[in-house]
């Protein structure tokens, strides 16, 4: 990796974004543990509640994901990161102090997610677009999978942290350290010297999102695994923000042990990154869903209130599935799609592969207080297991190929 690391160095640009990678997701590993058990702890909140948090968070970076594409198809990529990047960092800000000098509620918090939502749909499609404006498109492959090495690394880092900071300090200060890691990360994204995308003439943007709906639609590959992550994020989002924390809430270390849950997942993710750095596959999206079939047994091992090393085990692979899944999807779309068009077609693949995981968020605490918690997960898990499989049923997801030249 060290090699492949100095190779890509060379790239100007490249090492001021694996840095902010780093320093954003050490907060990002703290943050999920710590705004979970922080609305957990505030006197009365449900699990209902839980769920209102997480979707204010959510849904706003979903319903405002095409204005966000074609947002980062007419502006410095780096400078519309950096930028969303500086300013979430005083929301969440805001939900720290709240925590720290006590005056925490749920609608703050959803007001604060809400906002920061807003932010992350221009940041999501733009960040898309940054590395394939700093990489030559044969280095892409290793470029993401060094990316996801080097952001992974940070999330085990925070995760781990996470549950001692929350136990012994209180979600507050860990809320801080994450919002000082968002400020960190966008001066650092901001400083990259990235070219003005050139048009040849400038439209409006619902003319815009006609032809970034044009090169999606396009590709049935595209739009098959798309339909197929509608519904396992439905799942795993769930999973992730709200049947997870729960579900080790209530065996006496709960911050802790699903510290180490994502902890864990991101590990796999890591071991994920340096197989994909290694190996090239001709087929890469029938092995890429095969992977993520696998995740759904994470989702049973919680449900069956599996021994806990056993449950990190299959955290662990299923980190390695989605991060085989990213570094294969992530270069398809990228050596496949043309750049000027790449963010709102990055924007129309976000909304269709989350369109519905608001739902399931706010499905996931009531469905659990009225089925119980590991009843649901069992359901996902199945869910999870059938939509993976079923895109390859189609041709053009058996038979895709990674373009190594322009």
């Amino acid at each position: 990796m060290i090699a492949d690391l100095k190779d890509l160095s060379q790239n100007r640009g490249f090492i001021h974004l694996i840095c902010a990678r780093f320093v954003s997701n050490v907060g990002n590993g703290l943050s999920p543990v710590a705004l979970a058990y922080g609305v957990l702890s505030l006197k009365g909140s449900s699990a209902g509640d839980l769920s209102l948090v997480m979707v204010a968070r959510f849904a706003p970076t979903i319903f405002l994901m095409l204005i966000g594409g074609v947002i980062g198809d007419r502006f410095k990529r780096n400078r519309i990161v950096g930028g969303a990047d500086i300013i979430g960092s005083a929301f969440a800000s805001v939900s720290a102090i709240s925590f720290i000098a006590g005056f925490a509620n749920i609608p703050l918090l959803c007001l604060m997610g809400g906002l920061f939502g807003v932010l992350n749909a221009l940041w999501w499609p733009a960040f898309s677009g940054v590395l394939p404006e700093i990489l030559p498109k044969e280095s892409l492959q290793k470029g993401n999978a060094v990316v996801g090495l080097i952001s992974n690394f940070a999330v085990v880092l925070g995760a781990l942290i996470g549950g001692s900071i929350v136990t012994f300090f209180g979600p507050g200060l860990a809320l801080l350290i994450d919002a000082l890691s968002f400020f960190i990360a966008g001066i650092l994204v901001w400083q990259i010297d990235l070219p003005l995308l050139v048009r040849a003439e400038k439209n409006s943007m619902i003319h815009d999102l006609k032809i970034g709906w044009r090169e999606f639609s396009s590709r049935s590959w595209v739009v098959v695994v798309v339909l197929a992550f509608t519904f396992i994020n439905f799942c795993f989002e769930a999973t992730m923000t709200v049947l997870g924390p729960l579900a080790f809430n209530t065996r006496g270390h709960g911050p802790r042990d699903w510290s180490f849950n994502l902890a864990a997942l991101t590990t796999g993710m890591i071991i994920g990154g340096v197989i994909s750095i290694k190996v090239h596959f001709k087929r890469p999206l029938v092995l890429g869903m095969i992977a993520i079939s696998m995740s759904a047994f994470w989702n049973f091992s919680i449900g069956l209130t599996a021994a806990l090393p056993l449950v990190i085990i299959s955290a662990v692979l299923t980190g390695v599935a989605f991060e085989f899944f990213n570094v294969i999807w992530g270069t398809s779309m990228q050596t496949n799609i043309p750049e000027e068009s790449y963010s709102r077609v990055v924007s129309y693949d976000v909304l269709g592969s989350f369109a519905i995981a608001p739902i399931g968020i706010a499905l996931a605490g009531p469905l659990s207080e009225w089925i119980g918690t590991s009843k649901t997960l069992m359901i996902e898990g199945v869910i999870i297991l059938v939509a993976s499989l079923v895109p390859l049923l189609f041709r053009s997801v058996r038979e895709l190929r990674i373009q190594k030249h322009s």
